[in-house]
């Protein structure tokens, strides 16, 4: 039988405050462990928290940045279960009442877009960190620093049919993310973190079947084959007429499977109840509006701009705005007098193949826009080859180096004398009778090994369009 995949996805994502959601204590990461705790976030015994105001302008900036209802009033509610990274014993969490409500994310997946429905996105804290020693022992310790950040947890409508479209919701959220500045988005250090509810149904059926959770995804990679697999592990219990069962599952990075952890909690399982120690938050339009007026100009909104002012294809916009610092460059580098389509180009097919094997930012590239500007310009001169300048790009690269230096230093200067071109050309045809034979028999394919051969000869440097033409007339 065929089954469509119903999935939705839960990514709670560490807010960029200082200091706690109820404390005052440092979120900086990277610290000794348990050094960055007081009696309030591991929950001693008469202490009361204050909740962190710029954490709900981050939560409320979030939220208008994916189209939610802000509410005007909201609460908090204790979350209660027992695990030994809750001092407490329970989570100070939003309930039935979260600051934001209703929102959507538009995605592409192969070209077509599709909008993703958001449930909600609702302030919690965090809980500490268990820490496993892997020498044998047994023993294990608990962290607490982590315990009491903010975390804003955003929760899609079950919209998404594909591991794709799951990846690609993440990689638009992320986008958007970091366009706002409210996290650094840093997964290996746990700042944006990921769920995902998978479950199958007959295609053509429109109940939902029963899902499993698969918790604590640490890659938007980890994400796509970890529904893989649970989608082809529901797929044979169906099949074989077994019963799928509502639980929480991990994900094994290096098997590739996921296991039972335990069995899936309901609402009810939490025993919610209002978090007497807070008062309800109250967010007035004039709040809110103060803080759309500092909304930057999101990904889509970006994209769109590329493509109408820039005329670039969908495809290069989309690539050049899924991060800030990459559209930033993209635009000085136009701003500097390049053709945008020209700069999209080498940005697209040379520059970010280069960071990604050297695995390096935008940030710390070597080559600034006004390079390109230069290196573009002397391509336009004629007094290098594209060819030529790929080699100097790569200097460039490595270097930092001006691209008209290079080209002095290397002696990478573009042959554009008739003269030079023209014996060049002549020493080709006779070494290469053959082939001068065959171009003339009717072999037009002789043509192109022959432009190679006299683009060898001179070493790349031959103006490409004066060879093509000279080589053209004496083969005439």
């Amino acid at each position: 039988m065929k089954y469509e995949p119903v999935i939705g996805l839960e990514v709670h994502v560490q807010l960029d405050t200082k200091t706690k959601l109820f404390c005052g204590c440092s979120t900086a990461f990277g610290a000794r462990a348990n050094s960055q705790i007081c009696p309030v976030c591991i929950g001693l015994p008469g202490v009361l928290p204050v909740l962190n105001k710029e954490a709900v302008n981050l939560s409320i900036k979030t939220g208008l940045s994916l189209e939610c209802t802000i509410a005007p009033f909201s609460k908090f509610d204790r979350k209660n279960y027992f695990y030994p990274d809750l001092p407490k014993a329970y989570q100070v969490s939003q309930f039935d009442l979260p600051v934001n409500l209703n929102g959507k994310l538009e995605i592409q997946v192969d070209g077509k877009s599709k909008v993703i429905g958001i449930t909600r996105a609702h302030l919690e804290e965090d809980a500490g960190k268990l820490n496993h020693d892997e020498t044998g022992t047994g023993d294990s310790g608990v962290d607490y620093n982590r315990g009491g950040i903010p975390l804003l947890e955003i929760v899609s409508e079950p919209d998404m049919r594909s591991p794709e479209e799951a990846y690609a919701y993440l990689k638009a959220l992320k986008a958007i993310l970091e366009y706002i500045a409210v996290s650094d988005c840093n997964m290996e250090q746990g700042s944006l973190r990921c769920d995902a509810n998978i479950s199958l149904r007959p295609e053509g059926q429109e109940k939902f079947g029963t899902r499993a959770e698969i918790k604590n995804l640490n890659s938007f990679r980890n994400v796509q084959k970890a529904i893989y697999y649970e989608m082809d592990r529901q797929a044979k219990m169906l099949d074989a007429g077994e019963r799928v069962v509502q639980e929480t599952r991990l994900y094994d990075a290096v098997s590739g499977k996921t296991r039972s952890m335990r069995s899936k909690e309901e609402a009810n399982d939490y025993r919610y109840f209002p978090e007497p120690d807070l008062v309800p938050l109250v967010i007035d339009s004039a709040w809110s509006d103060s803080i759309k007026a500092t909304l930057p100009e999101l990904p889509q909104a970006k994209k769109a701009r590329f493509v109408k002012e820039f005329e670039l294809p969908e495809y290069d916009a989309g690539v050049l705005t899924t991060e800030i610092p990459l559209a930033n460059y993209f635009e000085e580098c136009v701003k500097e007098g390049a053709k945008p389509k020209v700069v999209s180009n080498w940005v697209l097919s040379e520059l970010l193949r280069k960071l990604n094997d050297n695995n390096e930012s935008i940030e710390t590239c070597k080559i600034k826009p006004k390079m390109i500007c230069e290196m573009l310009n002397l391509i336009d001169k004629g007094t290098i080859s594209g060819k030529i300048a790929k080699t100097v790009f790569k200097e460039m690269f490595e270097s930092g180096g001006s691209p008209e230096k290079i080209v002095q230093e290397k002696g990478l200067v573009q042959i554009a004398d008739t003269g030079e071109i023209d014996q060049i050309i002549e020493q080709v045809l006779s070494d290469n009778t053959k082939s001068v034979e065959d171009f003339r028999g009717g072999k037009k394919n002789a043509f192109g090994f022959l432009v190679g051969q006299v683009m060898k000869a001179s070493r790349g440097k031959a103006n490409p369009q004066m060879v093509n033409q000279i080589l053209g007339e004496k083969l005439k």
